[in-house]
């Protein structure tokens, strides 16, 4: 997992829905262990952000961005949507 910390590393974890090299779908791991979708994060820009830099404890605050291997019952935490899974069956 990619920490995310500075305004650089946000903007660098929502550029890309996949991982490169690889393509494998990437998601936002949230300081409360839910997962966030990179669509979600970058439609809530501003709440990801604020939260992160100034470390609050919203549900907003993004700690890293990771791969989802296997989960293919992972689901963003806002929209519920399904996080695409890289080799997880469903």
């Amino acid at each position: 997992m990619d920490n995310i910390k500075t305004l650089a590393s946000i903007k660098r974890a929502l550029r890309d829905k996949y991982a490169w090299p690889g393509g494998y779908p990437l998601y936002i791991v949230m300081a409360d262990g839910e997962a966030l979708s990179i669509d979600a994060a970058r439609a809530e820009w501003r709440n990801v952000c604020y939260a992160t830099l100034h470390g609050l404890h919203d549900g907003w605050r993004a700690v890293g961005v990771d791969v989802n291997w296997e989960d293919a019952n992972l689901t963003c935490a806002h929209t519920g949507a399904a996080i695409e899974s890289a080799y997880g069956e469903g």
